[in-house]
């Protein structure tokens, strides 16, 4: 009798926890329209709805900004964070701490430092690469970052302070650096850099989108793959161990992939903070540490996230786009104090 409770009670828990995921589906799908519809154009549904069809009856400036602007930017938004969501539930589950996310172990201001440096110095042997260039460099820094990262670790054996007191160092010596950059840049230049830094859509493109998309179709399903193994790893090491986990080739094959996929967004819309910390939290609240779930929920809670986070920086100035970076943090900090502040966490 007991066992057949406890398998009502399992399948209970894991068809609230299968409605959670749906309802994210929802929102995000809602917040999604949201964004497309909402501009300085002041374009209706309508309007929105025939440039999406294709229709002959919408006006020409209509379809271009629906279809090289809009669509563009909120698609981004859904991407970029699906990346940072996911990258943050798997550094918290690796490191065994809520506080650990690409923005505070320094991968995010490696990105920074890495694009600031294309913007001011450049590099004539890159310039094939033409507008792809200052994404290359934050890509190529955001990967140096995570390895160095990576190997001050190795050396304490992957230990969580570790890796959280070398990635606040790395971001600390990334700003610093950006910081220089900033310095020698003529005013042109440090307008560029300002502006990347603050975190932004608008240089979405379907190039960009499709690299980005192509990176999680492949990321996404060896993170899943995983997900027994990460849900065996909350145990603890020895535990983990003991049901026949690699654990630190576990962490190390995490970790790269979490460091691809976030090299791979941040490249493209600069610094974006917090996501990798809220968007976890919240699927964490919602269905616990099964993996299988924990996962797909903290993708969809960073993009819902940052959908909201795009549609509020369209609305704040009139006429403007807000940079989005400013708003997740908006959103973020006080989220992030509520966590260090929290007596229930452990760090």
């Amino acid at each position: 009798m007991t066992e057949i409770k406890n398998q009502y009670d399992y399948r209970k828990e894991t068809y609230y926890k299968l409605l959670y995921i749906l309802i994210g589906l929802m929102i995000c799908f809602v917040s999604f329209v949201t964004d497309i519809v909402v501009g300085p154009a002041n374009l209706t549904f309508h309007d929105v709805w025939l440039a999406l069809i294709q229709s002959s009856d919408i006006s020409k400036n209509a379809y271009v900004i629906i279809w090289s602007l809009r669509l563009p930017m909120a698609i981004m938004a859904l991407l970029v964070g699906a990346a940072l969501g996911i990258a943050g539930a798997g550094m918290q589950t690796i490191l065994d701490n809520p506080l650990s996310s690409p923005y505070t172990l320094g991968i995010s201001a490696g990105a920074g430092f890495g694009a600031s440096l294309m913007v001011v110095v450049g590099v004539s042997a890159l310039e094939f690469l033409g507008v792809f260039m200052v994404p290359f460099g934050a890509f190529i820094f955001a990967a140096l970052t995570s390895f160095a990262i990576y190997s001050i670790n190795k050396i304490k054996n992957f230990s969580s302070e570790t890796m959280i007191l070398a990635g606040i160092g790395m971001m600390f010596l990334f700003q610093a650096l950006q910081s220089l950059m900033q310095y020698m840049a003529s005013p042109e230049a440090l307008q560029n850099i300002v502006f990347w830094t603050m975190g932004s859509l608008s240089k979405a493109n379907w190039i960009n989108i499709t690299i980005i998309l192509v990176v999680l179709i492949i990321m996404l399903p060896l993170m899943m793959k995983e997900a027994w193994h990460l849900t065996a790893l909350k145990l603890g090491d020895e535990k983990a161990a003991g049901l026949g986990v690699n654990v630190e080739k576990l962490r190390i094959k995490v970790f790269a992939f979490i460091s691809i996929i976030t090299a791979v967004a941040v490249s493209f819309v600069g610094t974006i903070g917090f996501i990798g910390i809220v968007g976890p939290h919240i699927a964490r609240m919602l269905v616990g540490e099964d993996q299988r779930f924990f996962l797909p929920l903290s993708a969809l809670c960073g993009m819902t996230i940052l959908s909201i986070s795009s549609i509020v920086s369209k609305m704040l100035v009139t006429g403007a786009i807000f940079p989005i970076g400013i708003v997740t943090a908006i959103i973020g900090v006080p989220f992030f104090f509520s966590l260090v502040l929290s007596k229930k966490r452990r760090f």
